[in-house]
């Protein structure tokens, strides 16, 4: 089997008020508008809001990872911007330095800053 692309997709409750969020809060670019939903450009991938969810807290598995160059200037901008911090920006344990916001339903949006001495800033290749 050959995975030619991918996205995540999210229903929720209010998707007026979940694509502003993600429009006008998070900043994403839109890659498509189409009858009934927007697709965002996420990194490498693509976010799709469409439908409707049955509730809040019902896609409590959900979780979105954004890698970003500067955390402080992104808790900053994302701040102004009126989102909602559940989880300043610390280093983890593992090295990475992580702050988690929610959109409207409640879906948990981690920003992660790679820190440059961590190992996932390393090239592990080596020619023989």
């Amino acid at each position: 089997m050959e995975i030619l692309a991918g996205r995540v997709l999210l229903r929720p409750v209010d998707p007026d008020v979940t694509t502003v969020f993600y429009r006008d809060v998070l900043g994403l670019a839109v890659y498509r508008e189409f009858p009934g939903g927007t697709v965002f450009f996420l990194g490498g991938g693509f976010l799709e809001v469409s439908g409707r969810g049955e509730g809040p807290g019902t896609g409590d598995g959900v979780r979105l990872w954004m890698q970003v160059r500067d955390l402080a200037g992104a808790r900053k901008e994302l701040a102004e911007r009126g989102a909602r911090i559940v989880r300043e920006p610390r280093r983890e344990p593992w090295g990475l330095d992580e702050m988690w916001v929610e959109d409207p339903d409640g879906v948990r949006i981690g920003f992660i800053e790679i820190p440059p001495e961590h190992p996932l800033r390393k090239d592990i290749r080596t020619i023989p």
